[in-house]
């Protein structure tokens, strides 16, 4: 029997901006809920959420944590028939980590969005912001750090109702900024908290300030008008002057917010310990159980035929591997969210993609790095598998009476890759083993071989990625490398429809060798990525040729036709050619396909493209002239300047990654150190004819 009913199960994550202060928040949910006893700070490097020694010494988080806690609503009195389980995924804020908190979401049914009081919204905010839509998962904002010096409440309200929806609606303002921010007003009960004792733990009501009365009605009707235009029937009582109890307008408003059709906004400051009990009680009212979400569609692995996954103990088995990590200790664990049925240690399951059987041997409840056994989790949770053999992020596992695939986790492409090599003997067949379980633990860190020189690369989302997965590398496989410069990942596209024949014979005494193939290629839009088509007909090639034809076609694709860089976005139509009966072969077809494909490239106007990264620069006022000039001779488009208040300025632009390489030791320069950005992978873009002669000249 399941300890905790689905309905009381709330399987959220913590998501914002770097430095917006998610793990501050997440250290006081875990200190409230009772799952620890003091609370560790990130600044003194003893947060509990952030235990990798990289993530102690930076003061970031690298990769996402997860937990489970318990909440009694504040106005239950610690009432035990009231307890909530919570599941929290603590994500990292930063760019080059967005992998983690695509995988995060991708299984989570709320989250809680935290903003900066001083910065409102921020690049990275409306990128995890736009992730949540991608997932339609309702969530709940929270704005941080109003007690630092230039918070604004109201500025970051309206960063949030402009630059990412309009449906936010205030649930509490502050009492008092900066210094003088001593607590919030509830504007549904129109009721004034503070928070006492050494870390906020006694909440104590108080009076609403005079000078804040008007405005608390005011807002207080204006909530309330909000939420009864979401209840045909609350709005008919409403308008015949009828007083709504607060429980009627809280069931409207967990109800819109499930729907996404109001985005509550609440406030305080994590590192001074106010405010946070009240989003756990909102994360309990108002984000939904796995009860109150449509159902998950799956598809049957051989007919394809789609397949409702409810989220019911009694059904079969159905989980999705989210996310796999090297512990220390227990060695490789896989994380996996359970989406229907049982799964106990002992038994059996089947992962659809592979059709392989694996076998559950140790099933734990994770908090941070911290473990506890369990015998069996049920739908709607979220636990670890330990030893799985041969499954890996985004693979469905579930029960082999009824096969399932659910829909996996799409993950940028890597635009940074460097070259690492061995420094001894020793390191070396090390190296090969720890790169390859970094990449099973992380999708966007790739490893490939350099045809030409076998050097092997490796390629992420940005400098700081691959540093730390090289320090990573060191500590905890303790192999020692040398690693070069950071290097653009160019990709090669074609801009025009073309094709060309490939022909490979070879007679040399006994049997020869004959593959012959006709390819037609297209152009695709930006980011479509590549398709092959098979359009013989009539037996022009035997159907056990086609798989060594779309071989041949897929390695000519990673060599390209310009500067050795892989191609993209655009699609390869095998449509005519011939066989022999004696001397053709697999290995023959798939040789004539790349010659083909090399050469229909060739013809089709081929470019090199690069990766433009969206920049947030944010400096003093002063400095504006020089910095803007700056990102223009860098081949930047400044798209936007935003003026931060406190005399900082903020700066959007679009730049080529290639020209902001290093570009933090510049920006110090120029603003005396003053100067702060963000920079986050946008999109690929052809790049300049004559910045491509000189990439094509230095890759000959």
């Amino acid at each position: 029997m399941r300890d905790y009913p689905i309905e009381k199960t709330r399987d959220i994550g913590i998501i914002a901006h770097i430095d917006a202060g998610k793990t501050t928040f997440t250290e006081r949910v875990l200190f409230y809920t009772g799952v620890s006893h003091k609370i560790g700070e990130v600044h003194e490097g003893a947060a509990v959420m952030d235990w990798m020694e990289q993530e102690r010494e930076r003061g970031i988080t690298i990769t996402s944590a997860a937990t489970t806690c318990f909440w009694i609503p504040t106005y239950h009195n610690l009432d035990k028939n009231f307890e909530h389980r919570i599941n929290i995924i603590d994500t990292p804020g930063h760019v080059d980590f967005t992998a983690e908190v695509e995988r995060s979401l991708r299984v989570l049914d709320g989250a809680v969005v935290v903003f900066d009081g001083v910065a409102g919204v921020e690049s990275q905010s409306e990128t995890v912001w736009r992730q949540a839509d991608k997932y339609k998962i309702p969530r709940i904002c929270f704005i941080n750090k109003l007690d630092r010096m230039g918070a604004s409440f109201e500025k970051s309200f309206q960063s949030i109702l402009e630059r990412l929806t309009p449906n936010a609606v205030k649930i509490q303002i502050p009492i008092g900024l900066e210094e003088e921010h001593r607590g919030i007003i509830d504007l549904l009960t129109q009721k004034a908290r503070a928070f006492e004792g050494k870390f906020g733990e006694q909440i104590v009501e108080i009076e609403i300030p005079t000078n804040m009365l008007e405005e608390v009605k005011k807002l207080h009707k204006e909530l309330v008008e909000k939420i009864v235009e979401k209840n045909d029937i609350l709005m008919e009582r409403y308008f015949a002057g009828e007083e709504i109890s607060t429980e009627d307008l809280k069931k409207t408003l967990r109800k819109a917010i499930i729907n996404y059709e109001i985005i509550p906004v609440f406030c305080g400051s994590a590192l001074k310990n106010k405010g946070v009990q009240y989003v756990l009680d909102a994360v309990v009212d108002y984000l939904p159980s796995p009860l109150d979400l449509p159902p998950v569609i799956g598809h049957d692995p051989k007919t394809d035929a789609e397949i409702v996954i409810k989220p019911d103990d009694s059904a079969p088995f159905a989980a999705l591997a989210f996310k796999l990590q090297t512990d220390p200790y227990v060695g490789q664990l896989s994380y996996f969210r359970v989406y229907s049925g049982v799964l106990e240690a002992g038994s059996y399951v089947l992962n659809s993609i592979t059709g392989e059987r694996e076998r559950i041997s140790r099933i734990l409840r994770m908090h941070a790095n911290t473990r506890e056994d369990v015998k069996s989790v049920y739908a709607g949770e979220i636990a670890a598998i330990v030893g799985l053999k041969n499954t890996h992020t985004g693979e469905t596992l579930c029960g082999e009476e009824r096969p399932v695939i659910l829909e996996k986790i799409e993950f940028p492409e890597p635009v940074v890759y460097m070259r690492i090599e061995p420094k001894t003997k020793q390191d070396q067949e090390k190296m090969g083993i720890s790169l390859r379980r970094l990449s099973e633990e992380d999708p966007t860190f790739r490893i490939k071989t350099d045809t030409e020189t076998l050097e092997t690369l490796i390629s992420g989302m940005g400098e700081l990625h691959l540093e730390i997965l090289v320090e990573r590398m060191k500590r905890e496989f303790k192999v020692e490398a040398n690693i070069g410069k950071p290097q653009v990942a160019y990709k090669e596209t074609i801009t025009a429809g073309a094709e060309a024949e490939g022909k490979y014979i070879r007679q040399a005494g006994g049997r020869g060798q004959y593959g012959h193939v006709k390819i037609k290629v297209k152009p695709k839009e930006r980011g479509e990525g590549f398709k092959f088509i098979n359009s013989i007909k009539g037996g022009a090639i035997p159907h056990e040729y086609i798989s060594a034809v779309e071989k041949g076609v897929k390695e000519a694709i990673d060599k390209g036709v310009l500067a050795g860089y892989t191609l993209v976005d655009f699609s390869a139509e095998l449509y005519d050619g011939s066989y022999h009966e004696v001397d053709s072969s697999e290995a023959a077809f798939k040789i004539a396909a790349s010659m083909a494909l090399q050469e229909a490239v060739s013809r089709a106007k081929p470019v090199i493209l690069e990766p433009i990264m969206k920049v947030e620069v944010v400096i003093p006022e002063k400095y504006l002239g020089d910095v803007a000039g700056n990102l223009n001779s860098k081949r930047g488009q400044i798209e936007n300047m935003i003026d931060r208040g406190s005399g900082l300025k903020t700066i959007e632009a679009k730049a080529p990654l290639a020209e902001m390489f290093g570009y933090v030791t510049m920006l110090r320069s120029m603003t005396e150190g003053r100067g702060s950005f963000t920079m986050e992978f946008d999109h690929y873009a052809v790049i300049p004819q004559n910045i491509a002669q000189v990439i094509i000249e230095g890759r000959k």
